[in-house]
């Protein structure tokens, strides 16, 4: 059975996203850089499963080390995760991905970086609730 996994950062007040973008991305103090780079060092060696937009911006540098997977609205979040069942798999976010997959989720790594700007999009806590209640694949 998979080991599935979320990984996100949020800002002090549950920031996630602005115009479909990290709000703090790119920026280049520390807890900023050191979030990047803690995403990719959790999530090497494993599957990271998220939508398009989210694959999209992987690095080529850190696809070579994690095995990508695009996910559409249409797929059965089963069938995708059961592909992977002796791996650790991560799912990658935003809300429309999360609220599909939080039943799934069995552990959440959620880092605060010190951003407490304008944000478009919120975590959700009721996605912590709904972990390991789906069917397991």
């Amino acid at each position: 059975m998979a080991d599935i996994r979320a990984i996100c950062a949020i800002g002090t007040s549950g920031q996630l996203g602005r115009h479909g973008v990290l709000p703090w991305e790119g920026r280049p103090e520390r807890p900023f850089v050191e979030d990047v780079e803690r995403f990719f060092d959790i999530t090497r060696g494993h599957v990271l499963v998220a939508g398009p937009k989210t694959i999209a911006a992987v690095p080529e540098f850190a696809a070579r080390d994690r095995t990508l997977v695009t996910i559409r609205s249409s797929d059965d979040p089963q069938e995708v995760l059961a592909r992977f069942a002796d791996r650790v798999v991560y799912i990658g976010g935003g809300p429309r991905v999360w609220d599909v997959y939080a039943g799934f989720i069995r552990h959440w790594d959620i880092n605060r970086v010190p951003y407490d700007g304008e944000a478009d999009t919120w975590f959700d806590p009721a996605w912590l609730l709904a972990g390991g209640k789906a069917p397991r694949p």
